[in-house]
């Protein structure tokens, strides 16, 4: 009876995190279609360049591996950056969130402005699609996910306008684990993408 009644009088305990994928389940379908597409493209190089490799080495050997390790450095940076935001909204911590957000977008500008000058350099050289099939598929695959990384940024910038306002809270920040997934996904493409493409021979 005593034992009924100290469970009865316990004040209740704080609603805990929902279990299972951080964000919006919807944002991880999108994820898993994204990464399905990026994964076809990946095994439609690896068949073509099978068939090619010396022209695959060959024109590799044009690409600036430089500017594809600085841009994956960044990007890994960026993805630390974000998960300091959702590490900071945990602690309900909204303009701190903010700028770990903004720190990333910024970093995400700096991956553009690389990855702009690699396409310029290229079309300058006359390089396009129909070069040949390792450029077909280098400035397909790049620039698919230069797409991508412009779509992270735009779904960063509205997560870090609201969490400057104050609209997240330590119960309640779906909206920052779903940028963040998100944003993770772009960054792990790019990590696949830049050895497959600028180094293994």
């Amino acid at each position: 009876m005593n034992a009924n009644l100290m469970e009865l009088e316990a004040p209740a305990r704080p609603v805990r995190e929902r279990e299972g994928l951080p964000g919006d389940f919807a944002i991880w379908i999108f994820i898993l279609a994204e990464l399905l597409v990026f994964g076809i493209f990946f095994i439609a190089y690896a068949f073509a360049r099978s068939g090619h490799v010396e022209l695959f080495n060959t024109s590799q050997l044009l690409l600036d591996r430089t500017s594809g390790a600085i841009n994956t450095l960044v990007l890994i940076t960026s993805s630390y950056f974000v998960v300091r935001a959702v590490a900071a909204i945990r602690e309900n911590r909204n303009r701190l969130c903010a700028r770990w957000l903004g720190a990333a977008v910024l970093l995400g500008f700096v991956f553009l402005g690389i990855k702009s000058f690699e396409f310029y350099a290229k079309f300058s050289e006359g390089i396009t699609l129909s070069t040949n099939t390792f450029y077909m598929f280098y400035l397909s695959l790049t620039f698919f996910h230069f797409m991508h990384v412009i779509l992270g940024m735009v779904i960063l910038a509205v997560v870090m306008v609201k969490a400057h306002q104050g609209g997240y809270s330590r119960d309640d920040h779906t909206g920052v684990e779903t940028g963040a997934s998100y944003w993770h996904m772009v960054d792990l493409v790019w990590i696949i993408l830049f050895p497959l493409v600028y180094v293994i021979r």
